[in-house]
């Protein structure tokens, strides 16, 4: 089994030493789905949430929770983005959201992504709680991470 570079040799949790690493271009993308009722896919797709455009302000709370990480999960770095992407899309049962994360830096931007996918879908519950008491959050996966040397 493979040993969780999180924890020190008596098994407590620590940050990961990441100063020896080289600095490399990475990116990770993350996705992530919040089922609806066709009421609520009707009421995003006409601008009819009272609390406004659904998809435009889930993307702008992913982007803000991406650059919020470090802060939000105890053992995260505070990593220096050089770019977060959060896009929603509306289907005809929910919300597909779809994140991209990049810095230059010595550790990866996977919690970044993952992140920004849960935050934004958060926002869509938020927003959608008046109307839909059924909604759903699920599928929140990473779909890709990689690095490359500069």
């Amino acid at each position: 089994m493979t040993k969780f570079s999180h924890t020190d040799s008596e098994g407590k949790a620590r940050m990961v030493n990441v100063g020896n690493k080289e600095e490399q271009r990475r990116v990770a993308r993350a996705k992530g789905f919040i089922k609806l009722q066709a009421e609520t896919v009707k009421l995003i797709r006409e601008n009819e949430i009272k609390k406004g455009d659904v998809l435009t302000v889930c993307e702008i709370a992913g982007i803000q929770a991406a650059k919020r990480t470090g802060e939000l999960i105890p053992l995260c770095h505070p990593i220096p983005l050089t770019d977060v992407q959060v896009h929603a899309s509306l289907g005809e049962d929910g919300v597909e959201v779809e994140s991209e994360a990049s810095c230059i830096g010595r550790t990866g931007v996977e919690m970044e992504a993952l992140t920004a996918v849960s935050t934004a879908l958060l926002t869509v519950y938020d927003m959608c709680k008046a109307v839909d008491k059924d909604m759903k959050i699920g599928e929140i996966r990473l779909v890709e991470k990689k690095k490359e040397t500069i």
